[in-house]
């Protein structure tokens, strides 16, 4: 098949949609299928063989020079974007949608389905009108919204926050018109259904992937004793980060232990505030940035992983964590359960939101080597049985397939 992948955004470095697109796309390659990938910025690092064809936004959220144009305003497109930014949204869905529409219309005969990865702008209304247009939804936004309005500390935040996550109320009105939707597990989509109004019969799951041959154990990389792992692609109540932090406050009453994160804080934002607090200066390193082969290298040395999100409708953290045989700690929040598995058999489970409890569990795999050592080979051995690119994308070609015979 000739298939259009669109992602708004694919920063590869941050997040699971750079993740998404490039595995998935390389896989849908593999399988003998035609791929090119539309984005928007930050652009996606793909695999050989898979095409990127740039749409350029204004780019106005790049970190080192946030609200400022990349480059001057051409069209009724870029005023919308701009516009959109100084009211205080975030127009990056719908903008991407517009100019994805825009290259669609004059490429219209040189693909058979186009795959949207969570844009959902209406822009894809307009494509469904003459290609088959299907969207992958890893979760309902509106549960981001009201994780960070329960966190919110003023009527001001949270008038920011509703105007910035306005693009909400687009996303569900276009998922519910399109025809199918896929999800990454049964917990996201029992979520869509509810929070979005669509049937269930409408959302085909299928799960992420993992390149175990890549994220893989390396025996010969020494663990660090006390070192704990977390990934926290974005500095927002709903990854939890901040829980983890006042559970960290508590292991080290109790033993030696860092934590090494993957991501960036927000300049003197809350993160920061939480660290002073709990007097966890120096023992809190963040890393951005990194390549995956460095990725796997801290991984090797960890020796524990720790997933504290209030909700995940996957969570590539835990799979990559799992397929190089590091321990992980995890909350129940979301489809973290359907990932890891059962308590104590492959993962330790902690209910979301709950520091005293987190602190134990973690406490428990830094003090028990055995336990450390088995729940790491377990991991290994479920994310090998049950996440694997190539099936992702078999059955993410049989979705494609029946959506073109219905059109």
């Amino acid at each position: 098949m000739r298939i259009a992948l669109l992602s708004y955004r694919g920063n590869p470095h941050s997040g699971g949609q750079g993740v998404y697109i490039r595995r998935l796309s390389s896989a849908l390659v593999e399988l003998g299928h035609q791929v090119e990938v539309f984005s928007g910025q930050p652009y996606p690092e793909l695999c050989p063989g898979v095409p990127l064809t740039r749409l350029p936004s204004l780019d106005l959220y790049r970190p080192e020079r946030p609200f400022r144009r990349a480059r001057p305003m051409r069209d009724t497109i870029d005023v919308a974007e701009f516009a959109i930014m100084c009211a205080a949204g975030f127009p990056e869905p719908l903008t991407f949608s517009l100019r994805a529409w825009r290259e669609l219309a004059a490429r219209r005969r040189e693909f058979d389905v186009v795959h949207d990865n969570q844009c959902l702008g209406y822009g894809l209304l307009a494509i469904d009108r003459f290609l088959p247009v299907l969207a992958t939804v890893h979760h309902p936004i509106a549960i981001d919204l009201r994780t960070e309005l329960a966190a919110a500390r003023s009527r001001l935040r949270r008038l920011s926050l509703r105007r910035w996550y306005g693009f909400v109320r687009m996303q569900n009105r276009v998922a519910r018109r399109l025809s199918r939707l896929l999800t990454v597990s049964g917990p996201s989509s029992e979520a869509i259904s509810a929070e979005m109004g669509i049937p269930r019969d409408r959302i085909a799951i299928v799960p992420n992937g993992v390149d175990t041959a890549f994220f893989k154990p390396l025996p010969h990389r020494p663990r660090v004793p006390g070192r704990v792992m977390t990934t926290a692609s974005a500095d927002v109540p709903l990854k939890g980060l901040a829980t983890l932090l006042e559970a960290m406050a508590s292991v080290r009453e109790r033993r030696p232990a860092e934590l090494v994160v993957v991501g960036r804080p927000s300049r003197n934002g809350e993160i920061k505030r939480t660290i002073d607090s709990f007097g966890l200066d120096g023992t809190v390193r963040f890393v951005s940035g990194i390549s995956d082969v460095d990725l796997v290298h801290l991984y090797a040395e960890a020796e524990v992983a720790v997933v504290p999100s209030l909700y995940e409708g996957f969570s590539f953290p835990a799979v990559e964590a799992m397929s190089c045989g590091v321990p992980v700690v995890a909350t129940t929040g979301g489809a973290l359960p359907e990932v890891i598995g059962a308590d104590g058999e492959s993962g330790l489970l902690v209910p979301p939101g709950d520091p005293p409890a987190l602190a134990a569990a973690i406490g428990r795999a830094l003090d028990d080597a055995g336990l450390r050592r088995r729940l790491g080979e377990r991991g290994r051995e479920r994310v090998g049985q049950r996440f694997s690119w190539r099936r992702a994308a078999e059955a993410t070609v049989h979705e494609y397939e029946a959506l073109v015979d219905r059109c």
